[in-house]
């Protein structure tokens, strides 16, 4: 019998807050909220914007709770770019020009600041051991001229104001992505309940995995970014730009600052599909039992001006033209902003964000022996190419694969009822024109081969943008947010579907609405053609199979161990309310090199570890015969 993967943690950040506890969902719902739900939800975010001081309650008079409420709302989700670089007067820049000098042009600078290569014609005259004087003959001066470009995209989705993960923890030159995929991590570990050196010592170390990335690297000034341009910029190239710009950096992070494991490790790059390419190499390995608990994320931070310039060349972004042209508008405001991101209705491009998310997966046997809190499970990911293509960047068939075998799925697990009633999708939506006219195409096909005809559609990224690879992230937090409040966000942005929307089998709503869902699809169509789609199974669904699967006797006793789990997570979480976070960076410690550890031919013995890494492996090849000369004759019979 198969191992079924559950979801014990759940932990990140992005636009709309904190992952744990639901806050980022509750924000995107805030008003379908009850008044003291709306109340926790602003006063969460406005600790962790630092709007309060940490571990204080705001004040509740009405002129200090509308101010408050006002600058979450401002601040948080879809909005103006807030990066100092975007604003007046512009983005940093420099553009190349020739000088006719009309005479000799003479200038003082320090001697270390001299090229390596002189140029022709260049006199150099010492004034002291420190500095030179140039003279440059009269003609042609190339140079660079500072310069700064108005930003043509001005619309982004950073994480909450105030909130900086490299500020929690002993962080030195971290890339932005790198600092997210700690807080993230730590944030899915605490929020789980579960005491991790306890469950380490519980099982071999190499029953543990992480599979975490990125789509694109950490292309900051602090990674890749800065080591890209530093020669033409005139900076220094470092030490660490280099190392920390891999795409799989937020995996070896965890790795070696937050968890300290051994066990197996990796990153699936897929384009905007990325965190479903994990998530699918977790629960195979917990499906075949190679592991037992798996920590799955990404974390991107792609809202730099090279990044967005990138994009925007593609056509692809959300665009100040674009949007102006799309609402016959002279001047953006910022409720412009807000709503520059618009999947399935009249729209002109995705809005770039950043965000940060992690699940922790196990067994689901392990799971109830440590009375996890059990979110949901993940039964499969499925992965599909689209074929020969006339674009790199265009869509194609492969999400119809994807998306038909995921509702197989689903309707051979649950029934068909539960497939055409109690099912909803979470689209990819990213607010261009191809995107919802060859997604929704995709969804109503589906519908039509199943009989579904109201299947309800949410796109998270009207809330909280495209955060490339951990986008799917975004959907999935989202999905068990509306799993715990039986409710599912819509799509703000949508005043009226567009026409060019497969729209007759599927239910689309400006406003959230309550719906008791058995499961929801997660739904990824990347650049390239990495389509995947993810089912992800709701806690009472998920309680149904365990029950089946291990009796009810079990099940009784694994809900007496979940109280204390649930406890040690409510702790944690209200502390996070009140702006109080334990990142786990553990930089120079128990750091092991080789000689430290006792070897054998069956076993590694490792000191802090429990339980020994067993050098057992399956061999499906059979064994060689020990004598060569049966072999032979063998082969002559």
């Amino acid at each position: 019998m198969s191992h079924l993967p559950v979801i014990v943690g759940m932990g990140g950040i992005n636009p709309a807050g904190r992952t744990s506890g639901h806050q980022a969902f509750r924000r995107t719902v805030l008003d379908a909220l009850p008044a003291d739900q709306q109340r926790q939800t602003l006063q969460g975010l406005a600790a962790l914007m630092r709007l309060v001081e940490p571990g204080t309650v705001a004040s509740d008079t009405p002129a200090d709770v509308e101010q408050l409420r006002n600058a979450v709302l401002k601040h948080t989700l879809v909005r103006r770019n807030e990066d100092a670089r975007f604003s007046a007067p512009g983005l940093p820049a420099n553009r190349q020009a020739t000088l006719a000098l009309e005479a000799p042009l003479r200038f003082v600078l320090r001697r270390r600041q001299l090229p390596e290569h002189l140029p022709e014609h260049w006199e150099v005259r010492e004034l002291d051991r420190r500095t030179v004087e140039v003279s440059v003959p009269e003609g042609d001066f190339n140079a660079l001229l500072p310069d700064a470009h108005t930003p043509k995209v001005k619309a982004a989705a950073q994480l909450p104001r105030g909130f900086e993960p490299a500020a929690l923890y002993r962080s030195v030159h971290h890339p932005r992505g790198l600092s997210m995929a700690v807080f993230g991590a730590s944030d899915c570990l605490n929020a789980s309940g579960l005491a991790w050196e306890r469950l380490r010592d519980r099982l071999d170390p190499d029953q543990v995995a992480v599979y975490a990335g990125n789509s694109i690297g950490q292309l900051d000034d602090e990674g890749w970014g800065g080591l890209l341009k530093s020669l033409v910029t005139g900076q220094r190239a470092t030490s660490k730009q280099m190392p920390l710009g891999y795409g799989q950096m937020p995996a070896d992070f965890i790795n070696a600052y937050v968890l300290g494991s051994v066990g197996g490790t990796g990153a699936a790059l897929g384009a905007c599909a990325s965190f479903l390419y994990n998530l699918r190499l977790g629960i195979d390995d917990i499906r075949a039992g190679r592991r037992r608990v798996v920590m799955v994320g990404t974390a991107d931070a792609p809202i730099t001006p090279e990044i967005i310039e990138g994009f925007r060349a593609m056509g692809a972004l959300a665009d100040d033209a674009g949007l102006q042209s799309l609402d016959a508008l002279e001047l953006l405001t910022d409720a412009d902003y807000q709503r520059a991101c618009r999947p399935f209705a009249r729209n002109c491009g995705f809005t770039m964000a950043e965000a940060s998310q992690f699940v922790m997966l196990m067994d689901d046997s392990l799971a109830l022996e440590q009375g996890a809190d059990i979110l949901g499970s993940v039964p499969e990911v499925f992965v599909n190419a689209d074929g020969f293509k006339r674009s790199i960047s265009a869509p194609g068939i492969g999400n119809y694969i994807t998306l038909g075998k995921a509702a197989a799925l689903v309707r051979d697990m649950l029934g068909e009822t539960s497939l055409r009633e109690r099912t909803f999708l979470h689209a990819h939506g990213t607010s261009t024109p191809k995107n919802r006219t060859t997604e929704s195409h995709v969804f109503d096909e589906i519908a039509r081969a199943h009989g579904i005809t109201d299947w309800p559609v949410t796109a998270i990224k009207a809330f909280v943008g495209h955060s490339q690879g951990s986008a799917a992230g975004d959907q999935l937090a989202s999905a068990l947010g509306s799993f715990a409040h039986s409710m599912i966000p819509g799509i703000h942005t949508l005043d009226a579907v567009a026409d060019d929307v497969y729209a007759e089998r599927l239910r689309f709503s400006k406003t959230p609405y309550a719906f008791d869902a058995d499961a929801s699809f997660i739904n990824a169509k990347g650049f390239g053609g990495n389509n995947a789609t993810g089912v992800v199974l709701s806690p009472r669904v998920t309680e149904r199979l365990l029950t089946q699967r291990h009796g009810a006797e079990a099940i009784s006793a694994w809900k007496e161990r979940r109280e204390r789990v649930r406890e040690a997570s409510a702790a944690y979480l209200q502390q996070a309310d009140l702006g109080h976070y334990q990142p786990r960076y553990q930089f120079g410690e128990a750091v092991l090199e080789g000689p430290e550890l006792k070897i054998h031919a069956d076993r590694i013995h490792i000191p802090g570890y429990a339980r020994p890494v067993s050098l057992h492996t399956d061999n499906p090849f059979g064994r060689l015969n020990d004598d060569p000369s049966d072999d032979k004759g063998d082969e002559e019979t």
